[in-house]
């Protein structure tokens, strides 16, 4: 993997509000490649907003559409990889929380949440793909929030190449100290297990809509150790350098990296290169 200056931005979704949230991602995208960030990662659902509710399909978009031209302008004209969150309405008129890879050139690629919580199930339609993605020399994947606590996604997103994964999240309730304390029970697993890198990002504020989000982000290394956080509760910005060497460094030791040592047939008899 090479060098690179990721940033998570954790940023307040008023639900409905699009063009206040675009217009949010403009600025917060400015400020990570101001700071040196080559890929800037939004929370989970940060244009629509988050609600369980119906009218969460009236904010809805298809893709490609107005949200992800516009997400387009904004990746050219910082010229960094946004990845960034929309309820996305699909070709069959079903729901999907969907976030976006819009490189400063091309066409934007799309994760689909495979993993609907159980208050989530009714309303978004859960994906089918686990698509990676590439910027130049790093590879990495995207989960959303539930999607976290099923281990075989990491592993499988691991086995096809992933350096990162980043996990968006739109996590309501409790202190941001208090979930930072919630995703140590899992993500540094998911970080240490695989051997990669990961970054977690959440909502943060009053949605306008009934619900608060600790604003709160975070980053693990490939040994499961923590990085760097932020916890002011509010908007903020994460910046963090993500080594190679640091990847090789787990990698390359036959203790530290378990990935190669894994014994599929006998997990999944008869299906060993699961």
């Amino acid at each position: 993997m090479d060098d690179i200056r990721i940033a998570a931005v954790i940023m307040r979704s008023p639900l409905g509000a699009l063009e206040a949230n675009l217009e949010r991602t403009d600025h917060w995208a400015a400020e990570a490649v101001r700071r040196g960030a080559r890929i800037v990662c939004f929370p989970e659902l940060h244009l629509s907003g988050y609600t369980t509710r119906p009218a969460m399909r009236q904010w809805a978009q298809p893709i490609p559409g107005p949200a992800s031209r516009r997400l387009q302008a904004i990746a050219r004209r910082h010229d960094a990889w946004l990845l960034a969150g929309l309820a996305e309405e699909d070709a069959d008129g079903r729901l999907c929380a969907a976030h976006l890879v819009v490189p400063p050139a091309g066409e934007p690629l799309v994760y689909r949440k495979l993993h609907t919580a159980p208050p989530e199930k009714g309303l978004f339609h859960p994906g089918d793909a686990v698509p990676l993605f590439r910027r130049e020399g790093v590879r990495f994947g995207i989960q959303l929030c539930y999607d976290a606590h099923f281990p075989e996604l990491t592993t499988r997103m691991a086995l096809a190449g992933a350096d990162v994964v980043f996990y968006p999240h739109a996590s309501p309730r409790g202190a941001p100290q208090a979930k930072l304390q919630s995703w140590t029970r899992h993500l540094p697993a998911r970080a240490f297990d695989n051997g990669i890198f990961v970054v977690a990002c959440n909502q943060a504020g009053d949605n306008g809509a009934g619900l608060a989000f600790p604003g709160v982000g975070a980053c693990w290394g490939p040994d499961g150790g923590l990085l760097a956080s932020a916890l002011s509760g509010g908007e903020d910005l994460l910046v963090v350098d993500l080594k190679g060497a640091d990847l090789a460094r787990v990698r390359e030791h036959p203790m530290r990296y378990f990935l190669p040592h894994r014994r599929p047939g006998v997990y999944y008899p008869g299906n060993p290169r699961d």
